[in-house]
């Protein structure tokens, strides 16, 4: 494992080289995600079947994001925060949309590419466990 320090910044490039990487990670591979299967290995999906928190919050800091949307109807303005998350992978939004039934949330598939949490509820319920993108 390395780690290097960027000049003038407070960032770290940290890299690993590992033969067994892709055992932990089987999804990689070539070409484009969005364009062959992302899958979940068995024991990856029962590690998200116990603990789906994690997998959405890495989910969200990776592919998503919390917005505060306004909304205006006429004279009446009203502040909202809404979370989004966009992929081109299917197999992706149906990865996020299942851990997101496991937790309670409802959420809508805004578009092709986009699903979104709108209800206050929800909102609540992910800024439980997702925190700020770091």
């Amino acid at each position: 494992m390395s780690l290097y320090r960027r000049r003038d910044q407070r960032t770290f490039d940290v890299s690993s080289y590992w033969k067994h990487w892709p055992c932990l990670f089987p999804q990689h591979g070539p070409g484009r995600k969005h364009l062959r299967t992302i899958e979940l290995a068995r024991w990856q999906q029962e590690l998200v079947n116990v603990r789906p928190q994690p997998f959405l919050r890495g989910l969200i800091h990776s592919d998503g994001c919390r917005i505060i949307a306004t909304e205006r109807k006429g004279s009446y303005v009203r502040r909202a925060p809404r979370y989004a998350f966009s992929n081109r992978s299917e197999d992706i939004l149906q990865l996020f949309a299942s851990a997101c039934t496991l937790v309670g949330v409802h959420f809508t598939r805004a578009s092709e590419k986009q699903i979104a949490i709108y209800s206050k509820a929800a909102v609540v319920r992910l800024d439980e466990f997702i925190g700020p993108k770091q």
